[in-house]
């Protein structure tokens, strides 16, 4: 089956059971708290788990780009990747566990065809020290829908909890369905632990609780459903394939890298033959992988104006790029690689997702700036590696300097150092880095909150006082002004928006003065809901067009901002507070960012 295929299959299988089909969301979150980037399908629907109406109803399917670097250290193996597509369908407030595991029953069994002995699932074993109970209520669904109590089990938070995405919020057990992948003969009974056949390709959430501050789980009044469905590995798996790189796209992407390979005799077929009969032709071949997925992940994060930065998703996106470069050059890639990688994602990808199209030329650009780069400063910053592997241990501020001086990421010296057998002071590191930078990486996938950090009346507040600003920065500015990104805690608001130059001290006053006239002016909030093309005739302003579905909802304050947005807000804005800007600096080029403050 290809992922094409698939797609379809589940779009229509769902909008017959009455889900409406939303639009996929970028991978920049806008409404989610704490990561880097949307992860999950989930995400960009943070506020109406929350409680908000959703414009297109209850119940809700699509397919959702997703980037995950937790499992980085996994990726070259057959079935992680650091970008990925989610397909997915949601329940706000409507069916529950019964229905939801009734329906991916349902679809796996007469729309895939998956035979009952092939399949799976685990269910939360449940948690005494929070008062949560085992979750028999799934698990006697399962059963009795056919599924031997075999092939049923419970397993911690670890593998079946999901959430909150905050410190508090949603959260609840899910159960997660796998599939019998091996040639060897199915098990009777379902060790995910310890039989490797088993593939997980499916997860129900079920968001039965809210995780207060004190730590608390308590029953949410609104229960939401949420499901996915891991698009790669689902497809390989029915296809008989064994691993999510034999599938299309990536199979093709395998092909363009194995064929830079010096000395390396291609198939016929699309996967490589490598001479897999020693362990070098192993490591080749998950090399060649971790290009695949690093550069297809880069190439996406790309597609939305992200540069190589050294910190936040900059940082996460000069990672990818530098590590798949070092991973083609350990296999003799000697050539400039990257942008002939993009040209077949591009290609092969670009017809669904048509950011990649649209900004084809900066994604060729940044690739070649960031290999030239990272190619002039490696073969000195290996020579300065060389000098540290004298004392088998290399120390937390030599790691400093290499990243600061060399260009080298985290990650990379850590490589280096394993493969030269050498210790290193990751501790020291992470203390050194946490005095230069603002913000503190502890890891690969380090999440921090952007969005909307959680519901509060202060959030609301600031999200409101957002939109205020946002109105006067186009006053002051000009038109050309648009938000491009944002994350709003219960104490500040951080706002990025299109603007090639420095603000002078009296821009600023300008923009504090009228977004606190606005707000002794005690403006009424209202909200609308309409067609996108509606929206557009009243003027409101919008980010990510191509975000919204038939409907969205329009926050007006008084005759001074309109917008399209979701989330909490204020009810008029008396309920505000004094505004003021703290911070105003460069985010990226033509980029600008205010931190700002209610008082």
């Amino acid at each position: 089956m290809t992922t094409k295929e698939l797609k379809e299959k589940y779009l229509n299988f769902f909008q017959k059971h009455d889900h409406k089909l939303i639009l996929g969301s970028a991978l920049l979150p806008e409404n989610d708290p704490t990561v880097l980037f949307t992860t999950a399908g989930m995400h960009p629907l943070v506020p109406y788990l929350l409680g908000e109406n959703h414009p297109a109803g209850k119940r809700l399917t699509n397919i959702q780009k997703c980037i995950r670097t937790g499992d980085i250290d996994e990726v070259g193996d057959d079935w992680h990747l650091t970008f990925f597509e989610m397909l997915g369908n949601w329940s706000l407030g409507d069916y529950f566990k019964k229905e939801a595991i009734t329906l991916s029953f349902e679809f796996l069994t007469k729309e895939l065809n998956i035979p009952i002995d092939k399949l799976a699932v685990s269910c939360f074993e449940g948690e005494e020290a929070n008062s949560i109970l085992q979750d028999n209520e799934s698990a006697e669904i399962w059963a009795g829908l056919g599924l031997p109590k075999g092939r049923i089990a419970f397993l911690g938070r670890k593998d079946n909890w999901w959430g909150p995405a905050g410190q508090t919020g949603p959260c609840g057990p899910d159960t997660e369905m796998f599939y019998w992948a091996s040639d060897e003969p199915v098990p009777e009974n379902f060790d995910p632990a310890n039989d490797k056949g088993w593939v997980e390709i499916w997860n129900d959430v079920f968001m039965q609780y809210n995780k207060t501050a004190d730590g608390a789980y308590k029953e949410l009044a609104q229960k939401n459903v949420d499901t996915g469905m891991g698009l790669e590995r689902t497809a390989a798996v029915l296809s008989g394939l064994k691993s999510v790189y034999d599938i299309e796209p990536l199979s093709t992407v395998v092909l363009q890298i194995t064929s830079l390979v010096p000395d390396l005799e291609l198939s016929p077929e699309l996967s490589p033959i490598l001479d897999l009969t020693d362990q070098a032709g192993v490591e080749r071949e998950k090399s060649i992988r971790i290009i695949a997925d690093h550069l297809r992940a880069a190439i996406f994060i790309l597609a939305e104006k992200i540069e190589p930065a050294n910190v936040e998703q900059g940082y996460v996106l000069r990672r990818l790029i530098r590590r798949a470069i070092r991973h083609g050059q350990k296999i003799g890639i000697t050539e400039d690689f990257t942008p002939r990688v993009a040209e077949v994602v591009i290609d092969k990808m670009g017809g669904f997702y048509k950011e990649l199209r649209l900004n084809r030329d900066f994604i060729i650009d940044q690739l070649i700036k960031e290999e030239e780069k990272f190619n002039t400063t490696l073969e000195k910053g290996l020579k300065e590696f060389s000098k540290l592997t004298k004392d088998k241990k290399i120390s937390g501020q030599d790691m400093f300097k290499l990243f600061t001086t060399y260009g080298f990421p985290y990650e990379t010296t850590i490589e280096l150092a394993q493969e030269n057998g050498l210790e290193v002071d990751t501790e020291e590191y992470q203390k050194e880095f946490a005095q230069h930078q603002a913000i503190s990486r502890q890891g690969a996938s380090q999440k921090f909150k952007g969005g909307l950090a959680d519901d509060s009346k202060e959030t609301a507040r600031l999200h409101t006082a957002a939109h205020l600003m946002l109105a006067a920065l186009r006053k002051v500015l000009g038109d050309h002004i648009y938000q491009k990104g944002s994350n709003i805690t219960a104490e500040r608001l951080r706002f990025d928006f299109s603007h090639a130059e420095k603000l002078t001290d009296e821009q600023k006053k300008q923009v504090e003065d009228l977004v606190n006239q606005q707000i002794v002016r005690n403006l009424p909030v209202s909200i609308k809901e309409m067609t996108v093309e509606e929206a557009k005739k009243e003027g409101a302003m919008g980010v990510f067009e191509e975000r919204y579905g038939e409907k969205v909802k329009v926050y007006s304050l008084g005759d001074f901002s309109k917008e399209i947005c979701g989330g909490p807000h204020a009810q008029n804005t008396g309920e505000l507070g004094h505004f003021k800007i703290q911070k105003e600096e460069s985010s990226s080029s033509g980029v600008r960012r205010i931190k700002a403050v209610l008082e």
